[in-house]
Formats: structure tokens, C-alpha cells, sequence
């Protein structure tokens, strides 16, 4: 098969996978917020603020390094035996474990030992500290698990990451209803976020159990490919992965530091404008943790083909395929536009159906058609990340979504008190489109002066 072809089939096979997890992933998220309402939701989505924090730390970009490493090493041992692929690829995944770990840990005992201060400065609110310590022990497990994930992805074993997606988010689901049948009754806004918290705590740990059953399973050689007479190896180091992911990193910490802050801003800003504590976090549920979750849902397939066009990319990078690079590119944008006008359409005209069917609120379908003239921004800005990724230029992609950040956090700062939830869709149209600008217009530039190192 060629690869061309495989590439294609993987992303197809992704996309129809994410989309069912979406959906069901939407559903559950409708079923949870009738469940434990808007204030409980807007609680549960500050804990996820802090959370996300916690996961860019422990991950530290580790899968794109695991998908780099493993893509751009096969490709360059391409024709070898098969002892030689096995032996390559070990290093490759010695190396981002023990970067996963290192940074895992570390994010799991920082989030633990200053999870009080957390819940009492930043947060403002001591119902959250039971949550964030039981989200701290997850984080080692899903540090591994990006690391592994990524290897597939680098190996084109598309299946076996759906596979390691399907079980953890039906185990999520399973737990977290079950958790939710047990708590609700109490009333207690703390244990209902905290079963929503533990049922994805829950799923990390079995997540992790999957994947390295998949990996001590797998054959070592990319999907595609076959061995060869070849004996040439490439030994991967720790400091291999930490070039690779570090810079992106250091970037993505800034870069979730800042959205963190920016989403801790909103509620401040709607006390400031006249809301009370309860009334900032039922509206900031609806908005971020119902309307948003809908927005984004056709990320399903945009996820699906940006994930494997990453490998793609970086593999024609690597061997000066400079204009199959270019078609690619090319093919990938226009896909991505029509596929995005086509999401617009969907969430204009039936973002009222959207908001009362799944969150049984009209408030939820009003964001919904606010936002929907953001969706073409983000898809094809989120694809182009993705091919300005592939072609090595991560440092760029951080420089830039670190400012879209702190352009953010500010521009709530100053409309939120004034403008309440319109502040912050201002501010998210705003920054969309100038991140959007600024990286397509590098990637014209990186294509244009060609693709060779």
C-alpha cells in the first residue's frame, strides 16, 4: 500500500473514531451538566483550568518529540532488517519515557503539595482542593501515556491509538456515571465535581495499562514498510527528546499559564461587573464547559488528519520530497476550509436545536451561534500549527501562541468588567485571527524557500 494511501485511511479511520467519541463525549457532557447543574459545571471547569496547567507540565510536548523521533528515525533506516528497526526504536522510546517521567512526577508533586494554596488564592474556593489532589496523582500516568501515543502515531498504527482512546473514554464514562449516582443525591457541589474529576483520573491510570500492553505487543516496524538487509542503527538519547520538546515546552507552559490565568480572569471580571459568586460560575459553565465543548466538537476530524500529518510532513521534510511537501499542503488547506464553512453553517442555523437538545438551555444555543463565526479561524489556524509542526518550526508556533495568549489574558481583563461573557468572545475573535495571520504567513514563507535542512 503506499503510504499516501495509508495516510489517508489512517486519518479516515481517526476521524470516523474521534467523531463517535465526540458525539458520545457531547452527549455525556449534556447528561453530566443536567446531572450536577451550571454552578457545579463552572466549579468542575476552574478545576480543569489548573489541571491544564498541570498536564502541559508533566507532558512537556513529550508526544511530539515520540512522533518526530520515531518518524524521522524510520525513515532514515528505511529498507533496514527488522532487528534494526527494533533496536531503534527502543532508543527512541527509552529516551521519552524517561523524559514523560521526569516531567510527570514533577507536575504530580508540585500539583499535590500546592494544591491548598491553589484552591484558597487562585481559585478562590476550597471545594476544589479534594479535586486537585486526585488529579495530581494522575498526571505521571498521563505523562507515559502521551509518550506512547506519539510512537504510534510515528509508526502510523493508527488503530492502536483509537483503541487506547475507545477504552479510556468508555471507562470514563462508566465511572464517572457511576461516581455521579452515588453523590448527587447529596447535593454537594465538592463530590459532584469530585466524581467528575475521579471518573478521568480513573480512565488515565487504565489508559496507561492499555498502551504498554499495545506497545511489549508491537511488531517495531511502521506500518508500510518492509525490512530490509539494512543493519544500520540510530541510537536516541534523552537529550534527543528534550531538543525536540523542550523548546515547545518551555513555550506551552508560558502559553497555558497565561490561558489559565485568563480563565480564572473570567469569573473575576463578572464579579466585577456586578455578579455574585454563584451567578459567575453558572455563566461561565455555560459558556466554556456546554457552548465551547459543542463549538469544538468537529475537532473530531480535524484532530484526526492534523495527528497524522504531522509524521507525514516531517518523513517528506526529512528525504527533500520539497514538492509532493507543497501539494500536500496545499490539498490539506483547501480541505480544511470547506470542511470549516461547512461547520459554520452547521452551528448558525441550528444553534438553538444544538443548545436546547444537548444542555436543555436556550443560553447554551445563543453562545453557540455567537461563536460560530469563530469556528473557520480556528480549524484551519489548528491545521496549520499542525504542517508548521511537521516542518520543525515549533519554536515559532510557541512564539506565537504565547502572544495570542497574553493578548488574550488582557483583553479580558479590560472588556470582562464592563462587558461580562461578550468581553471574552471579543477577546477570542481578536487573538484567533491574528494567530491565524501570522502563522499562515510563515508557512507561505517556509514553503516558499523550500523545505531542505
Amino acid at each position: 500500500m503506499e503510504k499516501s494511501r495509508l495516510y489517508i485511511r489512517n486519518a479516515v479511520l481517526l476521524a470516523g473514531l474521534n467523531i463517535l467519541l465526540r458525539g458520545a463525549a457531547v452527549s455525556f457532557n449534556g447528561y453530566v451538566a443536567g446531572k450536577i447543574g451550571s454552578e457545579s459545571m463552572g466549579l468542575f471547569t476552574l478545576v480543569m483550568s489548573i489541571y491544564g496547567f498541570a498536564v502541559t507540565l508533566a507532558t512537556s510536548s513529550v508526544n511530539l518529540a515520540a512522533v518526530r523521533l520515531t518518524a524521522e528515525r524510520c525513515a532514515r533506516i528505511s529498507g533496514g532488517e527488522g532487528q534494526a528497526y527494533r533496536k531503534t526504536v527502543r532508543g527512541v522510546i527509552l529516551a521519552v519515557c524517561r523524559y514523560s517521567l521526569f516531567f510527570g512526577c514533577g507536575a504530580a508533586v508540585l500539583l499535590f503539595g500546592f494544591s491548598g494554596p491553589i484552591a484558597h488564592w487562585l481559585l478562590e474556593d476550597l471545594r476544589t482542593l479534594s479535586s486537585l489532589r486526585l488529579l495530581a496523582v494522575s498526571l505521571p500516568a498521563i505523562s507515559l501515556t502521551s509518550a506512547l501515543n506519539g510512537y504510534f502515531t510515528g509508526m502510523r498504527k493508527i488503530v492502536k491509538n483509537a483503541v487506547m482512546t475507545l477504552c479510556e473514554q468508555a471507562a470514563k464514562f462508566c465511572i464517572t456515571a457511576a461516581a455521579l449516582v452515588c453523590v448527587v443525591p447529596t447535593g454537594s457541589v465538592e463530590y459532584m465535581c469530585l466524581a467528575v474529576v475521579g471518573g478521568s483520573a480513573a480512565a488515565e491510570g487504565l489508559s496507561l495499562l492499555l498502551a504498554v500492553l499495545l506497545y511489549l505487543t508491537d511488531s517495531r516496524i511502521p506500518l508500510g514498510d518492509k525490512p530490509g538487509r539494512k543493519k544500520e542503527t540510530i541510537p536516541t538519547a534523552f537529550r534527543d527528546a528534550a531538543e525536540i520538546a523542550l523548546p515547545v515546552a518551555i513555550g506551552a507552559y508560558a502559553r497555558q499559564g497565561l490561558v489559565t490565568a485568563e480563565h480564572l480572569a473570567i469569573p473575576w471580571g463578572l464579579r466585577q461587573s456586578g455578579s455574585s459568586q454563584t451567578e459567575a460560575l453558572a455563566a461561565y459553565g455555560v459558556l466554556q464547559g456546554m457552548a465551547l465543548q459543542v463549538v469544538l466538537f468537529p475537532y473530531a476530524v480535524i484532530g484526526a488528519f492534523t495527528g497524522v500529518l504531522i509524521p507525514e510532513v516531517t518523513a517528506m521534510d526529512a528525504v527533500g520530497q520539497g514538492e509532493k511537501l507543497k501539494e500536500l499542503c496545499r490539498k490539506v488547506l483547501r480541505t480544511a476550509l470547506v470542511f470549516s464553512l461547512v461547520s459554520f453553517a452547521v452551528f448558525y442555523f441550528f444553534a438553538m436545536p444544538l443548545g436546547t437538545g444537548i444542555y436543555h438551555t436556550a443560553e447554551a444555543g445563543a453562545y453557540i451561534r455567537k461563536l460560530s463565526f469563530l469556528v473557520p479561524f480556528m480549524y484551519i489556524d489548528t491545521v496549520t500549527d499542525a504542517l508548521l509542526k511537521g516542518l520543525g518550526e515549533q519554536r515559532y508556533c510557541m512564539k506565537v501562541n504565547i502572544a495570542d495568549a497574553a493578548i488574550s489574558l488582557v483583553l479580558v481583563v479590560i472588556f470582562t468588567p464592563t462587558l461580562g461573557l461578550g468581553g471574552y468572545i471579543i477577546s477570542m475573535y481578536a487573538c484567533e485571527i491574528v494567530n491565524l495571520y501570522l502563522s499562515a504567513r510563515k508557512l507561505r514563507q517556509r514553503l516558499g524557500a523550500g523545505t531542505g535542512k
